[in-house]
């Protein structure tokens, strides 16, 4: 249920090649495609936009609303989708094989900046334009969120009495944190848990089995994100952070600079609309009803007049 983990390693690199091989297919080619009827900026004067997801299902779809509203505005664009974790797509990034890409403002600036200081959702903002490679620049960020929290099973929360991560301290039997596998390493992991909170606690890479394992027992916290419907459905306890182990996490596009102000317009919006109760509704749709990432889009565009 994490969001870097739910596709296999082969695909990750099978696409990480597919995404360089794209850049170099595409670096010639022009589009002169208008913006429809309505006027306005050509359409993807320098080739297609290729737009990248991580493996995660919320982020594909997010990802999949760029991709179908930008299409509408005459534009052509290229999936480039699940391509994995960070360590295997910002390079491509960096490197300008990827156009446009949903991502997470905290989540961001921790992979880019691990000592910074910014917690608040306008402060990670400003911080995370700061610390972005030269040639990228963050749209507008929405007030959606998909944070990473500690969540405990409500049995767990009710037997301990937790509503806080400070909580965990009154646990009388030892704790085992389940998560991907680089969450050990993540300044939020077990160390941060430590440095901040003075909570020792076990790890165990559950990948995208989190959820399995924490209904199961296997683990008695887990790092869920906040979007996730089975906080919901599984009457799940995300427990309070007093003190900002993570920094908050708005969805926001990154884009190549040298294109953002044709692409800017289409996707702003988007962003202005992207709340996070709607966010949950998405992967509800996803993971309850399992509709397709194309299928949801769609309709979410539609829904909200675009």
């Amino acid at each position: 249920m994490n969001r870097s983990t739910t596709r296999r390693g082969a695909r990750l690199a099978a696409l990480t090649a597919s995404v360089v091989a794209g850049a170099l297919l595409f670096a010639g080619c022009s589009s002169s495609d208008p913006l429809g009827a309505s006027g306005g900026a050509s359409a993807a004067s320098d080739g297609p936009i290729v737009i990248g997801s991580q493996a995660y299902d919320s982020n594909e779809i997010v990802a999949e609303i760029y991709a179908q509203a930008l299409e509408a505005k005459g534009f052509t664009v290229t999936r480039q989708f699940s391509i994995g974790q960070r360590e295997a797509y910002v390079p491509t990034l960096e490197s300008g094989a990827i156009t446009l890409f949903p991502e997470y403002s905290g989540d961001l600036l921790q992979f880019l900046d691990k000592a910074t200081t910014a917690r608040s959702a306008d402060d990670v903002y400003a911080a995370l334009q700061k610390a972005l490679p030269a040639n990228l620049e963050a749209l507008d960020q929405s007030t959606a969120s998909d944070q990473n929290s500690y969540t405990v099973t409500k049995a767990f929360a009710d037997q301990y009495g937790l509503t806080s991560i400070e909580d965990l301290s009154k646990v009388s039997v030892p704790l085992t944190l389940g998560g991907p596998a680089e969450l050990a390493e993540r300044p939020y992991g077990p160390n941060g848990l430590k440095s901040t909170y003075d909570i020792s606690i076990g790890f165990q890479a559950t990948g995208d089995t989190t959820l399995d394992a924490l209904l199961a027992g296997t683990v008695n916290v887990a790092n869920i994100y906040t979007a996730n419907p089975a906080i919901q459905t599984d009457n799940l306890v995300v427990l309070k952070d007093p003190k900002a182990l993570f920094l908050a996490s708005n969805v926001v596009p990154i884009v190549q600079k040298d294109r953002a102000d044709e692409i800017a317009p289409v996707i702003n919006p988007i962003s202005a609309k992207l709340t996070p109760e709607g966010l949950v509704a998405l992967n509800v749709k996803s993971q309850v009803d399992k509709q397709s990432p194309a299928v949801i889009a769609k309709a979410w565009l539609a829904e909200n007049g675009f």
